[in-house]
């Protein structure tokens, strides 16, 4: 896979469609960094007696909308610019579906596989102790990311409660039920997805029912987005990758008795009925009425755009495509979905989590997928307009309606 830095991608992005839009010099600068960024070393006592450093992240992109959210993902290979990418972009979600927050995102360099359940716990508290001024519901709202949980949310809320000595359940998102999580907030993501997939077939005339997709990836996203697929839509997934390998089976893959298989032996490989098919090259280039990436950064690329067959790609993952590739998905007349609004429906119930702790009163799942779903098509109905407007794609449709709403409120506020 080519190496691609995350940031600059996400900055050469945004340098496209302020040129598009005549932004001001000083408006494009400032939108080009975060405006907070943290670097925290944090010494965790191992279960063997030992203690180790970690290094952890905490990027806050920009609050012109609203207190900065975002998650906080632990991974062995986590970078600041990783991070830097994935505030950025948060903060164009939450502009484009017009939630009153800014983007922000953390990680810590860790291999949680190799860390046990108190060592985890220990560490989620390190990080809030060292970020404890940083945080608050008025400031900056965490979330789960890759490799982090409702249990590490928790963790993370009660470590900021005990610190600031009272109940402030709305400083965290993602928690579990039973202490201020939303319903609907496991399978938000992929939900927010299938509306938007929904809505673009609308637009171009066509039936779902029976069409086919391709999956890369099959962790929280990815399962729902298949499962979701198949129920709301009536799509037939034909082809899934994880880490491990790739299944195909042009008749079809049952997504509730795959996901009970994963669930069994950790991986989609050696699925009954299935045949044996490369996770990268195969999956991205599978005959396919939608491709779907559910999982990676910069899977389609300059050297392997030519082979999506694809007529829609639907990004559930984050910056899976790079700017290059996006340039020959264009000349080929294929339907980019982009990743911030088409996974922009996590943090839609996220914020709903918020809304109802701060109130004080819960929601029933059907009003929170009915809350969603009004969100999303109205985002997606905002962006559509404005790429038909100005003849551009769907990408930088999104851009414009995030960019022109960052930048209304920094003016507004007299930042720039």
């Amino acid at each position: 896979m080519a190496s691609h830095n995350p940031f600059t991608m996400a900055q050469s992005q945004l340098d496209e469609v302020a040129k598009l839009l005549e932004l001001d010099e000083v408006t494009h600068e400032f939108l080009r960094w975060p405006q907070r960024e943290f670097t925290v070393r944090l010494p965790v006592k191992m279960d063997n007696g030992t203690t180790k450093i970690f290094t952890g992240f905490r990027v806050q992109y920009n609050r012109a909308l609203g207190p900065t959210k975002g998650g906080l993902r632990w991974h062995p290979d986590e970078t600041i610019d990783t991070v830097r990418a994935l505030s950025a972009w948060m903060t164009w979600k939450t502009a484009v579906l017009d939630l009153p927050l800014g983007g922000g995102k953390g990680g810590i360099i860790c291999d949680p596989k190799q860390l046990s359940e108190a060592e985890k716990e220990r560490l989620a508290r390190a990080y809030v102790r060292a970020l404890r001024h940083a945080f608050g519901p008025e400031i900056d709202i965490p979330a789960p990311d890759v490799f982090t949980s409702p249990k590490i949310m928790a963790w993370m809320m009660d470590e900021y409660e005990t610190l600031e000595g009272k109940h402030q359940p709305g400083v965290i998102t993602g928690k579990p039920l039973p202490i201020g999580g939303s319903k609907g907030r496991m399978d938000a993501t992929a939900r927010g997805g299938m509306i938007i997939l929904r809505e673009a077939a609308k637009k171009l005339n066509l039936d779902l029912k029976g069409k086919t997709m391709a999956l890369q990836g099959f962790g929280n996203v990815g399962r729902f987005g298949g499962l979701l697929a198949e129920q709301l839509l009536g799509i037939k997934v034909v082809a899934v990758a994880d880490e491990n390998g790739g299944i195909y089976n042009g008749d079809g893959i049952s997504m509730q008795e795959l996901a009970q298989h994963v669930d069994k032996t950790g991986s989609v490989i050696n699925f009954a009925n299935t045949t044996k098919i490369n996770n990268y090259s195969d999956i991205i280039s599978q005959d396919v009425d939608v491709f779907c990436p559910a999982a990676l950064e910069n899977v389609i690329n300059q050297q392997n755009a030519d082979t999506v067959k694809a007529n829609i790609i639907l990004e559930l993952a984050n910056g899976p495509t790079t700017p290059e590739a996006d340039a020959i998905l264009a000349a080929n007349n294929q339907l980019v979905l982009p990743d911030f609004l088409v996974n922009a429906g996590g943090v839609t119930v996220s914020y709903f989590e918020q809304v109802q702790n701060n109130t004080n009163f819960y929601w029933s799942q059907e009003e929170v997928n009915q809350k969603l779903e009004e969100k999303m098509t109205f985002a997606f109905e905002g962006v559509y307009k404005i790429a038909q407007e100005h003849k551009v794609s769907m990408r930088k449709a999104a851009y414009i309606v995030s960019i022109m709403r960052v930048a209304e409120a920094s003016h507004l506020r007299g930042w720039v």
